[in-house]
């Protein structure tokens, strides 16, 4: 399960490279496995399971409600609410563009969509059901699902498998391409302001890139140590180290503050930032992780600059139109 700790990426960017990194623009379509390929009846019927709040065991909390596709794919809250209104420990990642990880949730345990769609519905903060055998066990009660899930995997497919499937086959539509950046990088010199021009060399310059790498900023399956240099001040008002990251899973002290990469698209979007969500602003995140994990202290320019070459990720949002979920004539759930 852990064999992705050999992608662990170390510091080593040297600032005389930075001028040569090879920007990319994000893809329009994302690839899909070969035991799930993609089909409009697999979209159609995971857009409904993402949405349903029955999936979980108050039916009160969907997928949507920590990852939002009305927003920026995640809540804006430092920690997501859960069944009950409980909360965990970590900010809840965007789903926007959440098919080009390599690895899912912040301490990369998932290896891919379909595996990440099985963990929170049982987890019992987050929805809080009790096994997938009751969560198959509701689905099958209900009729319009029966359709879909026919529809899309043929008869008597409603189990975990295919409603992962599902859900994993919607989000691989998640994609938002075409930023200012991306027109830029694609040849229109107008898309990009001469401060997001300079914010993006600065990007490069200073090293931001050994970690934020590829079309989508997130270096394509890289986990990185945060942070990476002890600073007790931080530490105190942040509690960065509070959580031990992959070694919470894995129970290996190598792996301690261990995290994937996260993408920096519609990072303008996502406030709060950081595992914990426990820094507000896009200008302070950048100060502290130049600290932390460079080494150095930008001047305010610089980072007024590199905030505004973040705000050229934000890109085009494939418009989501609510589905409508199957009924529960006369039923309740409990």
């Amino acid at each position: 399960m852990f064999k992705i700790r050999f992608l662990i990426a170390m510091l080593a960017l040297s600032a005389s490279l930075s001028t040569a990194y090879a920007w990319e623009s994000l893809p329009t379509e994302a690839p899909a496995p070969e035991n799930n390929p993609t089909t409009a009846e697999k979209v159609t019927l995971g857009q409904m399971l993402y949405h349903d709040p029955r999936l979980s065991s108050t039916g009160t909390v969907s997928c949507a409600s920590c990852h939002n596709t009305m927003l920026g794919g995640e809540d804006n809250r430092p920690n997501s609410m859960g069944v009950n209104g409980q909360t965990g420990g970590r900010s809840a990642p965007t789903v926007w563009n959440s098919a080009f990880n390599k690895v899912q949730f912040w301490d990369g345990r998932a290896n891919s969509l379909e595996e990440q769609a099985a963990g929170p519905v049982t987890n019992s903060i987050e929805m809080g059901m009790k096994s997938w055998d009751d969560v198959v066990a509701r689905l099958q009660s209900m009729e319009g699902y029966q359709s879909a899930f026919e529809k899309a995997f043929g008869k008597n497919a409603i189990n975990k498998d295919n409603t992962t499937k599902a859900i994993a086959a919607y989000e691989r539509t998640l994609i938002t391409p075409n930023s200012a950046y991306d027109n830029y990088v694609k040849g229109d010199q107008t898309a990009l302001t001469a401060q997001q021009i300079k914010g993006m060399d600065k990007m490069a310059e200073v090293g931001c890139t050994s970690c934020h790498s590829g079309p989508a900023f997130n270096g394509a399956g890289m986990f990185q140590k945060f942070p990476l240099i002890n600073n007790a001040y931080f530490e105190a008002q942040f509690h960065l180290k509070k959580d031990k990251g992959l070694a919470e899973v894995s129970k290996n002290n190598a792996d301690e503050n261990l995290w994937k990469v996260p993408t920096l698209r519609n990072i303008a979007l996502t406030a709060p930032y950081l595992h914990n969500g426990s820094i507000n602003t896009l200008e302070q995140t950048v100060s502290i992780m130049a600290q932390l994990q460079l080494g150095k202290e930008l001047k305010k320019e610089e980072i007024d600059d590199i905030v505004a070459f973040l705000n050229a990720l934000t890109g085009e949002f494939p418009a989501q139109k609510m589905p409508r979920l199957p009924a529960t004539p006369g039923t309740a759930f409990n």
